[in-house]
């Protein structure tokens, strides 16, 4: 068959009725594949079918050659491991009580857990950094706790796929950048496959070997995340009519003002970021240049700008970029410089500085936001 886990003609849906059909995946061992879409296209629905929770409308599912519906539920247990958004039902159990439960299908006819099975919970919990908390009640920690406690539960069942649903929902930057990090480490390590869903497009880009794009009652693409991530996919996707986002970059940003730039800013560097975001939190219009194609700074100021003067990166800047910087200065009725020195190759900024002095246009920088 070639592939690890591989979906033939999959439909899913409830009572019979099909909400998305034929859908196909082909994952390598080791892989991550995270599905993306916007909030009810279906992402749960394809998680809850391939990990038996749902019934498939058609289609057949294979990890490791086999038929997955063939599968016991204990050896389903051994080979997958399932973290879905449904919150575990515990009475009287620890943090170390849910992730040793983990071991369960590994244990004999009355459970019972051995020394060797009590040093992977321990080995588990130290990795996802939950041990500080393994004495205390699990219905009494935060929501972010709950979900790495659970995801140490699902790793401490050593499956060779997991599947996770909104993993990183209820964690902070940090515990996202670990637990994704841990993901990595398990797929290089042990040949872990995931297979999950994620709001964070940034990260799906970052982490991912393939992605499925979900909307509605279709898989609209599946592949590397640089075939999905072309300009203007993501926005189609996900019907986004305010603000913007850039697929290149894996940024987004709010709407522009819709008014006659105001404020004319010279930049460059990523030195202009922060107060492109700052004049559009301020209602105010603005126009920015002249910024090379490859800066930092461009993506934003397309995103925010009324306008943007711009030149091909590593050309040097024409005489006609330079005139109409000026005539847009001429239009603004300030000019914030954001820069304390120019390179070599930015010498016609330095023009535009002295020039918005001779207009006597303010060169400000942090007294824009003085009163």
């Amino acid at each position: 068959m070639g592939y690890y886990f591989k979906t033939e003609k999959m439909a899913v849906g409830y009572q019979k009725n099909p909400l998305i059909e034929n859908i196909e995946i082909s994952l390598e061992k080791g892989e991550i594949l995270t599905l993306i879409g916007p909030n009810g296209a279906g992402k749960s629905t394809i998680l809850k079918s391939i990990a038996r929770q749902l019934d498939l409308i058609s289609g057949v599912v294979y990890l490791g050659g086999k038929d997955l519906a063939e599968m016991s539920g204990n050896e389903l247990s051994r080979n997958m491991a399932v973290v879905l958004t449904e919150k575990l039902r515990t009475e009287m159990m620890t943090c170390e009580d849910v992730v040793a439960t983990g071991r369960y299908p590994y244990t004999g006819t009355f459970g019972l857990l051995s020394q060797s099975d009590y040093e992977i919970v321990n080995e588990t919990m130290d990795l996802v950094h939950v041990t500080a908390i393994k004495e205390q009640d699990f219905t009494k920690i935060s929501d972010g706790q709950r979900q790495r406690v659970m995801l140490a539960r699902a790793i401490c069942q050593e499956p060779d796929i997991i599947i996770l649903d909104e993993p990183t929902s209820y964690l902070d930057v940090k515990y996202k950048l670990e637990f994704l990090s841990i993901l990595q480490e398990m797929r290089r390590k042990k040949g872990l496959t995931v297979i999950m869903s994620l709001h964070e497009l940034e990260l799906a880009e970052r982490v991912s070997d393939k992605i499925l794009c979900v909307n509605g009652d279709a898989v609209e693409r599946f592949g590397r995340p640089e075939d999905i991530f072309e300009p203007g996919y993501i926005s189609r996707l996900f019907s986004i009519s305010t603000g913007s986002f850039d697929e290149e970059n894996g940024t987004m940003e709010l709407d522009r003002s819709s008014e006659p730039a105001t404020v004319f800013v010279i930049a460059g560097g990523g030195s202009g970021k922060s107060v492109f975001r700052r004049l559009q939190r301020m209602g105010t219009s603005f126009a920015a240049g002249i910024l090379f194609e490859n800066d930092v700074d461009y993506p934003v100021a397309r995103a925010l700008a009324e306008a943007v003067i711009t030149t091909p990166a590593f050309e040097p800047i024409s005489e006609n970029e330079i005139e109409t910087a000026k005539r847009k200065i001429d239009d603004c009725e300030k000019v914030i410089c954001c820069k304390e020195k120019f390179g070599s190759f930015e010498k016609a900024n330095e023009e535009l500085v002295q020039y918005a002095r001779e207009q006597r246009k303010l060169i400000i920088g942090e007294r824009l936001w003085q009163k």
